[in-house]
């Protein structure tokens, strides 16, 4: 696969880049989905660490790299779900570290349902049927079966830009695991229960939980990963000033 060649300011440069590497980068943004069904397969450990190595290499504010990352498998996957259950199931209140969504509103809200709907309607539970939606709400704490789980954490110190940095890198983890043939589901319910995580994964008051990663080999015939989400045209997100 050669490298590709782009012409920039009447002179022929080489990226550096296999000639398909944007094709390979919108593949792999175009299958990556978010999975709600593992097999209890574990990872193996090399692709675990290869997939961290490439996350690794996300940008950040200064270079600061503030994600640090604790990852389960085995026992450790058992002991933190039987704890965030317990947790759930004593009604202990949540209190996350990043404050949720004070609401969502207008297109948001319209695009937060859809993907709710289609969920539920993939699993067969009507609307109104609490019970059930409660349930499918706490897989959630069961990690959806998935044998591993990776929670991601900043010092506080570097607020909401430090949150902002995770963020790419807990995107890049996704696309990472995708290529690696590997499923994965990005969690903000995990972060409901900060002071559970920190005990249970020995982390410091100093620690914001922003979120959690669970992760393996998806159960492919489950309904819960039949559905696709939609997106939104680019011409409902960015404008053009030109002059």
């Amino acid at each position: 696969m050669g490298a590709d060649i782009q012409d920039v300011g009447g002179t022929r440069r080489s990226t550096g880049l296999p000639a398909a590497a944007a094709e390979v980068l919108q593949h792999l943004l175009a299958v990556r989905v978010s999975h709600r069904a593992f097999t209890p397969e574990p990872v193996p450990r090399n692709t675990i660490e290869k997939i961290l190595s490439a996350a690794q290499l996300t940008a950040s504010w200064c270079n600061s790299q503030p994600w640090q990352v604790t990852v389960t498998s085995g026992a450790g996957t058992d002991r933190l779900r039987d704890a965030l259950r317990a947790a759930v199931e004593s009604g202990q209140p949540a209190a996350p570290d990043i404050a949720f969504p004070r609401e969502y509103r207008g297109v948001y809200r319209d695009r937060r349902r859809e993907s709710g709907f289609q969920l539920y309607t993939a699993l067969g539970i009507e609307r109104g049927d609490r019970r059930r939606q409660r349930e499918q709400t706490e897989q959630n704490f069961a990690f959806f079966g998935a044998p591993h789980v990776a929670i991601i954490h900043a010092d506080e110190a570097l607020g909401p830009y430090g949150a902002v940095d995770c963020g790419g890198y807990v995107n890049n983890f996704l696309l990472a695991a995708t290529a690696h043939g590997v499923g994965s589901v990005a969690q903000a319910a995990l972060a409901m229960y900060p002071s559970v995580l920190r005990r249970e994964l020995g982390l410091g008051d100093d620690r914001n939980i922003v979120c959690g990663i669970s992760f393996g080999y998806p159960d492919l015939d489950h309904p819960t990963n039949s559905y696709r989400t939609t997106r939104a045209p680019i011409d409902q997100v960015v404008e053009w000033v030109t002059a």
